[in-house]
């Protein structure tokens, strides 16, 4: 199986890379931008017995090294 993992700032968490990704666009013309988030994108391949335990392992994986659940919140979408 292979998952896709969605790691966002939490909304009420500052983004300083975001807002100085804002400012560049801006300096470059694009001042229609309104607001920069940054987040990483993952792609895991499994080799899990089932859908409900890919998901587990993709949860547990997250929360203990993916994602920092402190100020992150996270998604996952599992193909296959």
């Amino acid at each position: 199986m292979k998952a896709k993992v969605y790691v966002t700032i939490k909304q009420n968490v500052l983004d300083p890379q975001g807002n100085a990704v804002q400012g560049a666009l801006h300096s470059l013309g694009f001042g229609e931008v309104a607001k920069v988030r940054i987040g990483k994108f993952i792609e895991v391949e499994l080799n899990a017995a089932d859908r409900a335990q890919a998901e587990q392992q993709l949860k547990a994986m997250c929360e203990k090294l993916l994602a920092n659940t402190v100020v992150e919140d996270y998604r996952f979408e599992l193909e296959g």
